[in-house]
């Protein structure tokens, strides 16, 4: 609409029936008020033919001004119909839309699960929590140090090939993935005062093949106990405790001579599984032995005043024989239907 020169009956009619167009065709609150603002606001049509009043002569500005004023009337009266119609509807609309059936059946959603892995992490923490032990933890990204020579792994031993560990490059950082939690047992020989009693959970890395009894990344728990007169009877008899509170009073253990660079001497370490789905029956579950002096020494260690022994299993695979899990894939796949079937104890 072009800009009033002066007051007229006509050009105040078309405003008025130009405001009283864009009302009606407002349909909510938001559309009403960018109306109320080119209408009514200090830009308006209606706004200038009133500024207009100033130059209207005297003898006129009565009747012009109540011609003004009652057009403006009309307008401000049509927006208060409006804005009143607008506001209930979307009340209405509102209530409509938050309305609830107070006799309908409540809607079924899944909480998730935790995962099997952590239950029975935490299950084992608390074993050894009882006993005395401490919860040791430490980097995945390892030094070969900590990760091989402290653990007297010879430089040629086929544990440090390319084929069998995680380097990282550059290679002359000498950089691992770590292969085992045995770093965490040197970081605290090194770290603790004696003696030690330390549990070390956590991930690992080695370059295996994913299938339905290997994963490439996986999970650990090992032991280590150092102190003044530690044998063999004092392993044995932690395992039989341990094996007994995971697997039932008719739980036990049998150790078998094995080789391990860090332990002398070593054992496979064998439960007799009671309750196993198949039948109960003898099944290898870790390593184990007395920590070798050459690794007492690498951490500062007097052996001949200090013994001490070490122990290592797997989570994945306590928990697949323990709970009758037949394909390790399924632990890693995050399906949350394999984690429910476990509830929330392991």
């Amino acid at each position: 609409m072009s800009e009033p020169t002066e007051i007229t009956e006509s050009a105040v009619n078309a405003a008025v029936e130009a405001a009283l167009r864009a009302i009606d065709a407002a349909d909510d609150s938001s559309a009403l008020t960018q109306v109320r603002a080119e209408h009514t606001g200090g830009t308006s049509t209606l706004a200038k033919l009133n500024a207009l009043l100033r130059d209207v002569p005297n003898d006129q500005k009565a009747a012009i001004g109540k011609l003004v004023g009652g057009a403006r009337g009309r307008v401000n009266q049509a927006f208060a119909a409006r804005e009143s119609a607008i506001v209930e509807a979307e009340a209405t609309a509102r209530l409509a839309a938050e309305a609830i059936d107070v006799t309908a059946l409540g809607a079924l959603r899944s909480t998730g699960a935790r995962h099997p892995l952590m239950l029975l992490q935490e299950r084992i923490a608390d074993i050894f929590v009882g006993m005395g032990w401490e919860i040791a933890e430490g980097p995945e990204l390892e030094h070969e140090w900590f990760n091989f020579d402290a653990l007297n792994f010879d430089e040629d031993h086929p544990a440090r090939a390319m084929q069998d560990t995680f380097f990282v490059d550059p290679a002359e950082r000498h950089l691992v993935m770590r292969t085992h939690t045995s770093p965490v047992q040197v970081r605290s020989m090194i770290d603790r005062e004696l003696p030690i009693y330390i549990l070390a959970p956590g991930r690992t890395y080695r370059t295996d093949e994913l299938d339905a009894t290997h994963t490439p990344v996986f999970s650990q728990f090992e032991g280590l106990a150092v102190d003044k007169g530690l044998t063999m009877a004092h392993l044995r008899g932690t395992l039989e405790h341990v094996a007994r509170i995971m697997f039932g009073d008719e739980a036990k253990i049998r150790l078998r001579p094995n080789y391990f660079p860090f332990t002398e001497p070593s054992a496979e370490l064998d439960i007799w599984h009671p309750t196993f789905q198949g039948g109960a029956r003898w099944i290898e579950w870790g390593g184990c032995g007395m920590i070798n002096p050459n690794v007492l020494r690498a951490a500062g260690i007097d052996p001949d005043v200090y013994s001490g022994f070490a122990f290592g299993m797997g989570f994945e695979r306590t928990l697949m024989f323990r709970n009758d899990v037949s394909d390790m894939r399924e632990i890693i796949e995050g399906d949350i239907r394999f984690s429910q079937q476990f509830g929330m104890v392991v």
